[in-house]
């Protein structure tokens, strides 16, 4: 019989600069890591989206169990975004970002430790992110190596790598690795905005 693993949860007095009543505790995956992959150069947009859409993405991974955030930056800096206060992310500067998304995700995967197990992969671009799918993911750690939240039959994000996944990346990202897909077709999909609207 197969055994589920479940990423180790660790106590926290606060959600990393996240608004909260008085007393009320998180728990945070301390084995999972976010990795937001904010280097596009975003020509079809017609500027540094990043800045524009990557607050509200932020926000979403907040409001889940996830401990530490790795933002990759490439074309754009983003040095609106590192001046906020309480910050519970860091940016990773990915020179090749020019090379594609598999590179920008390298680039985050080699930033984090080696007691992190499990990647969850996000867009920046993708302001609707639902913190729901993010838990039917985490709840399903270690079932699969590759795992993809999936609206309405169609494979999307956020997605979660299995370390053993990681030297696998292939150029296109991780919607290069084949995944079992986790049904989140009764919540809104993340977005993948090019353009403005």
């Amino acid at each position: 019989m197969n055994q589920v693993h479940r990423p180790n949860l660790v106590r926290y007095p606060a959600p990393f600069g996240c608004e909260v009543a008085r007393g009320r505790t998180r728990y945070v995956a301390s084995n999972t890591a976010a990795v937001v992959l904010a280097a596009g150069a975003a020509t079809r947009y017609g500027g540094p989206k990043q800045v524009e859409l990557l607050p509200s993405v932020l926000a979403a991974l907040a409001r889940t169990s996830i401990g530490e955030v790795v933002v990759v930056e490439g074309a754009h800096p983003l040095d609106e975004l590192c001046g906020e206060s309480a910050r519970s992310w860091r940016v990773v500067r990915c020179e090749s970002w020019e090379r594609g998304p598999g590179a920008s995700l390298r680039c985050g995967l080699a930033a984090l430790g080696p007691e992190v197990t499990h990647a969850l992969v996000v867009l920046a671009d993708g302001p609707e992110l639902d913190p729901r799918a993010v838990a039917r993911l985490l709840a399903r750690a270690g079932s699969e190596p590759v795992l993809a939240a999936s609206y309405d039959g169609t494979r999307s994000h956020p997605v979660l790598l299995a370390r053993t996944a990681w030297a696998r990346v292939p150029a296109e990202g991780g919607r290069g690795l084949a995944a079992a897909l986790v049904d989140c077709s009764d919540l809104t999909p993340p977005g993948d905005i090019d353009f403005r609207r």
